[in-house]
């Protein structure tokens, strides 16, 4: 043998050292298929047992909220912060209008002599009016008094505002956040809307009230960032925003938010990073315990392996994956569906019937564990006479890869069946990319998280965006730095009525 690969051509050598190397793919590639099913048989072959899910007794409960010693720190962060910043319904017919607005009453009678007539009664016809954007000049008037000895003068200090020496006040900068960041109205567009109103202002100049705004909001936004890093149970997402290139003009850099919601109390972070790299999540989940629900991406893998962590998957990214195969192997597809509707039956059930947690988590081990042990024990036969490269072969792939991740939301009824939640929050940042299509910088990027996390906790606690900025704007400079958590948006409402007693 040895004389006759001598005797081969230097091409002919590498033919047969390509074959050899191909040989030796494929059976690494069968050893890793049949280790897979292996450890697939050993999960799924008796199916799950009830008592795994329901929970040892003496098993310790994972945290749910920082610890005394390190809320003190955060205290002292959050004022030393902010003295930095100080420093610097469904349709059904007519809609019903809203009876909280002013209402205007035009009379009208009918033509000619009514003298010999009377009133018998009247039809109301209401229509819901608009007036343009009012804008208004706030005039501070402070009178100087100068005592009758000639001792000194004294004049009341001005209020804080938001930017010092500058013209805009906390309604002015709250809308146009609430436009560009909510609302999707790029500056460029703001301005033209401020000129229609003959009031001229400078696309630099709004870009540098943005700015201003936003950093005063960074003491609130830490806060945040330590409450969710201390929260149990949190689902993670990212996606991606285009960032300008200080190194090359016109260039952009391919960033990425990644968002964190936790789904006990609605909150809600965004959090910006150049990569989509795992050490972008370094910050967050380093040091995470609970419950890690995520989808198939493999940078959470790591995270879910670690020993105070549950990892939760997500049945929606499954059934897109068997909603793919639809076209390919209908029967197969629409079997592995029509058993994961029943899973969602479940949920809508428990939503309906307002059940609380203790109880979800009965009704799931009754109705929704004996299915998912038949779609395991399913997709375990099916896999084996199914190509891995077909739809429906990754799809299968997909679900048993992560069937303990899978199942593992039947421990807790708070833990959700899937990732849409925290996707919902994704979404404006999807629509404000399509209108302004890029963050001027990194910092920028950064800066644009924070408020893309306020607005959509807003949007979970149905807050009016608008008014809460305005009023954290004209209040986040003096409030004591132990109660800034009142600023958040799930706290505005109760905030208000206290302030209004």
């Amino acid at each position: 043998m040895q004389t006759a690969l001598e005797n081969l051509s230097k091409e002919d050598l590498l033919k047969v050292i390509s074959i050899r190397d191909e040989k030796i793919d494929h059976l690494r590639q069968e050893r890793d298929y049949l280790k897979s099913q292996v450890e697939m048989y050993q999960r799924m072959q008796f199916g799950q047992k009830r008592e795994r899910f329901e929970g040892d007794p003496n098993q310790t409960f994972l945290p749910f909220g920082a610890g005394p010693d390190e809320a003190e720190q955060q205290q002292e962060e959050t004022r030393e912060k902010i003295e930095y910043v100080r420093k610097r319904p469904n349709h059904k017919g007519r809609a019903k209008l809203p009876r909280h607005l002013p209402v205007e009453e035009i009379g009208i009678h009918p033509e000619g002599d009514l003298s010999e007539m009377v009133c018998i009664g009247k039809e109301i016809t209401e229509e819901l009016e608009c007036e343009p954007a009012k804008f208004y000049i706030k005039r501070y008037i402070r009178y100087k008094y100068a005592a009758k000895n000639g001792e000194g003068v004294r004049i009341a200090d001005l209020p804080e505002r938001v930017i010092d020496k500058g013209i805009p006040g906390a309604g002015l900068l709250a809308m146009i956040l609430t436009g560009k960041y909510a609302d999707h109205l790029p500056l460029y567009r703001q301005k033209h809307i401020f000129a229609r109103e003959n009031i001229q202002i400078p696309s630099s100049t709004m870009e540098g009230w943005t700015k201003e705004a936003l950093i005063k909001l960074q003491p609130l936004y830490e806060r945040l960032v330590f409450d969710t890093k201390a929260k149990g149970y949190l689902q993670v997402d990212e996606t991606p925003i285009k960032v300008l290139d200080s190194d090359r003009k016109g260039a952009t850099h391919q960033g990425y938010y990644w968002v964190y919601h936790a789904p006990l109390d609605n909150t809600v972070l965004f959090d910006y990073s150049p990569t989509r790299g795992g050490i972008a999540a370094v910050p967050m989940l380093g040091n995470f315990k609970g419950y890690l629900q995520t989808d198939g991406y493999a940078v959470y893998e790591k995270y879910g392996k670690k020993k105070e962590v549950t990892h939760l998957a997500c049945w929606a990214h499954a059934r897109r994956e068997f909603e793919k195969a639809l076209d390919s192997d209908k029967q197969r597809a629409e079997k592995a569906l029509l058993m994961i509707q029943k899973l969602y039956a479940v949920e809508r059930q428990a939503k309906q019937e307002n059940l609380s947690p203790e109880q979800i988590k009965e009704l799931r081990l009754a109705e929704s564990l004996p299915v998912i042990n038949e779609l395991g024990k399913w997709i375990f036969e099916e896999i084996k006479n199914t190509l891995p490269k077909s739809q429906i072969g990754k799809a299968m792939a997909y679900a048993y890869a992560r069937w303990d991740a899978l199942s593992a939301y039947l421990y807790d009824g708070n833990l959700q069946i899937d990732n849409n939640l925290v996707e919902n929050a994704i979404r404006p940042v999807s629509l404000g990319r399509k209108n302004y299509l890029f963050a001027g910088s990194h910092e920028a990027a950064q800066r644009a998280a924070m408020i893309y996390s306020f607005f959509a906790i807003c949007k979970k606690h149905e807050v009016n965006p608008f008014q809460w900025l305005k009023y954290t704007l004209e209040n986040i400079m003096t409030i004591n730095h132990k109660n800034i958590k009142d600023l958040y948006p799930q706290n505005y409402n109760n905030m208000v009525q206290q302030s209004n007693m």
